[in-house]
């Protein structure tokens, strides 16, 4: 059995400015060293709830952990060229085939083609299309999950820009499909094989609409 963290760390970011302090010093006598984090639920490695978007859904305690933590089958997208559109014929040719109610995972290994703390990671990445969402959608996954900023608007939001809603496809078509999104996971390229152990357990926060993740992937179990 190996263990492969998928997390993307909470620290200082361009992007997202979490705020971490630290009071307390043991080697000045002090009992107990206090670290504080205030950041958004929806930076780093993260998992969406429904509530993100839709008015009355459930927000992150509604989300059963079985539709985060399961069988997980890879679509290798590492060759899908930069700043370019992943499409559903992509996703079809790189889906390694398997059972409704998996997890989907899809590798283009984009923490090594681009750092994740320059913008270029944010504007140069590969996005996916209207009928690529509504590819996924119709493989009944329970969550999918993405290395990459996996909606073209993704990059627009860097400069506070605004398109039509409908522009953010897996958002708007997996997310109403009532799949779960777990978004900008890190070193996937670890993963072995087409097939792995996935968990990717958001914290408890009830009454958010997301909230932060430590992902990791088990492998050798059976899947």
């Amino acid at each position: 059995m190996r263990l492969v963290d998928l997390s993307m760390p909470i620290a200082p970011h361009f992007r997202w400015r979490p705020e971490i302090s630290v009071s307390g010093d043991i080697a000045a006598g002090d009992q107990f060293r206090v670290t504080k984090l205030h950041t958004t639920c929806h930076g780093f490695s993260h998992v969406d709830a429904r509530a993100h978007i839709l008015a009355d859904a459930p927000t992150i305690e509604g989300t059963p952990l079985d539709r985060v933590v399961g069988p997980a089958r890879i679509f290798d997208l590492r060759a899908a060229p930069d700043n370019a559109a992943i499409d559903a014929a992509r996703l079809r040719a790189a889906d390694p085939g398997g059972a409704e109610g998996e997890i989907l995972l899809l590798s283009a290994g984009w923490d090594g083609r681009r750092d994740r703390n320059t913008r270029e990671f944010w504007t140069e990445s590969p996005w996916l299309t209207r009928d690529a969402a509504e590819y996924l959608a119709t493989l009944k996954p329970t969550a999918v999950a993405f290395d990459f900023p996996q909606d073209f608007p993704i990059r627009l939001l860097l400069d506070k820009q605004e398109v039509p809603f409908d522009q953010h496809v897996t958002h708007d078509v997996l997310l109403r499909h009532g799949v779960t999104l777990i978004e900008y996971l890190i070193n996937t390229t670890a993963l072995e094989g087409s097939r792995t152990f996935l968990c990717a357990a958001p914290l408890l926060i009830p009454g958010a609409d997301g909230a932060p993740a430590r992902v990791f992937a088990i492998e050798g179990l059976p899947t």
